[in-house]
């Protein structure tokens, strides 16, 4: 550090030897997104059963279906919330101090779970706006945890080590879709086994048993336990040491903190901490002209690339059951019973989140303090943009009875480099390269970008890969552009998001202090601070 500044509190937190305290830190935090994952995602494996229970229409052929703007009503409104969130709590993070603000986002997620498998009634307008408004909370309380879990776990991990500890937080994500899958399968197997009955074909009005009812519910509020069991541990960790000490000057409290999680002494230095706080060049604002200078382009990169990112990505996630009845891998609705087409759907689901999406986190884990956060966020946006054509291209190709198991394998694949790529490493790269008072709300600014992104895939693919035919669109949409275009669109989209990634810096194995360049004393920022990763 130029002017040996830094702190011996954060000096000792960069070159700590892996201890259990990480670990607690990853478990607290990860139980966090564990739970963030499984609620924004288990509403894809229960929207054809609202249909089929609120939206009977008594067609012989078709089950019932969620109108098109409750559809998205449904899929969208948490990722709404979610974006609400991330920005207030990433805010209010370095406002109050990470810890005050985690557990707060915390029981608004247990309480959001609970009330959303709850409702105001039973006629479908009762049931879907309670729905839709409890999970706009929880999306809210969701929100937050991506700024803080990110935010804690960087401030608390060696620099080392860094980006393993933060990825290892997100990857739980990768557990919590899996989970999602896994307790649908439970839920709907127990009641289908219980309740045995025939096909929509056969009797579309006894397809659809009034229990089924209760397996959305169950679901749904299921969420609430991981996030409840956190909750003590979640309180119990201290204030992180850089927020104490650089946010909040106070070092004494920093230095006892870290004395007694790393059982090293620690020296308080007040006057030091006084000095690098009120340095000029450390009290810029967010929308000063010295933060344009010295992270004006990387706040750039993080956003677009997490905003690119996301469009894909929860396009493909929210809409696998769509894309797999497409292609034939998803029977037709007609020749199920109400309760089966959950367990077929989750069965889909959690094949894929088995096969590709939980490893393609712990490959990220393994390898991103090896060969670095720029390279596997370029090579899985690379890899994501050629999967997708490959799919796109030959689209009729794959639909083909005998190719379905091919179009699965390359979807997988796009999952895979998804997760061994820039959703992982758009979650890490904002926590580590902005200054302690703003990388709380900055990493909020990036994953609301990514929300964004959500929402346009949320919204956006749910009426772009409709059939060209008006006459073989789902009931209520208009014709779209046909999932093949869709998907090219998704193709250009991580294509966009390869080339932004050049705006975003490399931050293996340096200190968060020397990335945001606060504990420096010269005013003077070099050229290579402000370019491409190296």
């Amino acid at each position: 550090m130029a002017g040996g500044q830094q702190l011996q509190v954060l000096n000792a937190l960069d070159v700590a030897k892996t201890q259990w305290y990480h670990f607690t830190a990853i478990v607290i935090a990860g139980m966090g997104f564990f739970t963030d994952a499984y609620d924004l995602f288990c509403i894809s494996l229960v929207t054809k059963l609202l249909g089929r229970i609120y939206y009977f229409k008594g067609d012989p052929t078709k089950p019932g279906s969620l109108p098109p703007n409750v559809s998205a009503a449904v899929n969208g409104v948490a990722f709404c919330g979610t974006l609400t969130g991330q920005l207030f709590f990433g805010w209010l993070g370095d406002k109050m101090g990470r810890k005050k603000v985690y557990g707060m986002t915390l029981m608004v997620m247990v309480i959001c779970s609970i009330a959303s498998g709850l409702s105001f009634g039973d006629d479908p307008k009762a049931v879907i706006t309670t729905l839709c408004f409890f999970r706009f909370w929880l999306g809210f309380g969701i929100g937050g945890d991506y700024p803080l879990s990110a935010t804690i776990m960087s401030e608390y991990a060696n620099k080392k080590t860094r980006g393993a500890f933060i990825a290892a937080v997100f990857a739980m994500q990768g557990f919590g879709i899996l989970a999602g899958g896994m307790v649908a399968i439970i839920v709907s197997a127990s009641f289908k086994a219980k309740y045995d009955v025939p096909n929509y074909v056969t009797n579309p009005a006894g397809s659809t048993v009034p229990q089924a009812d209760y397996v959305w519910r169950i679901i749904l509020m299921f969420g609430a336990i991981p996030a409840g069991m956190t909750y003590y541990w979640r309180m119990k960790m201290p204030e992180t040491a850089r927020y104490t000490a650089l946010v909040a000057k106070n070092a004494k409290q920093a230095a006892a903190d870290m004395t007694k999680v790393l059982q090293v002494e620690i020296e308080a230095e007040q006057e030091k901490v006084e000095k690098i706080t009120t340095t000029s060049t450390n009290n810029f604002g967010l929308f000063s002209k010295e933060f344009l200078r010295r992270h004006g382009l990387h706040l750039v990169g993080t956003t677009t690339t997490w905003f690119l990112l996301d469009i894909a990505f929860y396009s493909q996630n929210l809409f696998q059951k769509d894309i797999f009845s497409a292609i034939g891998w998803i029977p037709g609705a007609g020749t199920m019973n109400a309760i089966e087409e959950v367990f077929r759907i989750a069965k889909a689901q959690t094949l894929i989140a088995l096969c590709s999406t939980v490893p393609g986190y712990w490959f990220t884990v393994a390898l991103i303090d090896r060969i670095g956060r720029f390279t596997i966020q370029a090579m899985g946006f690379f890899f994501m943009t050629v999967f997708m054509f490959a799919l796109a291209i030959p689209y009729n190709h794959w639909t083909k009875h005998d190719n379905r198991i091919g179009f699965v394998i390359m979807y997988a694949l796009t999952f895979f480099f998804a997760n061994f790529g820039p959703n992982s490493t758009t979650f890490i790269v904002p926590a580590e390269i902005f200054p302690a008072r703003l990388r709380s709300t900055c990493h909020g600014i990036s994953a609301a970008a990514g929300k964004a992104g959500a929402i346009i895939g949320a919204f956006g693919f749910l009426y772009a890969a409709q059939n060209k035919d008006k006459g073989k669109t789902d009931p209520g949409y208009p014709a779209g552009i046909g999932v093949k275009n869709a998907l090219l669109v998704l193709g250009v989209s991580n294509l966009l998001g390869l080339l932004f990634t050049f705006l975003v810096p490399e931050s293996k194995g340096k200190s968060l202090e020397e990335m945001s360049r606060e504990t420096e004393e010269e005013d003077e920022i070099p050229v290579s601070a402000r370019t491409v990763p190296v």
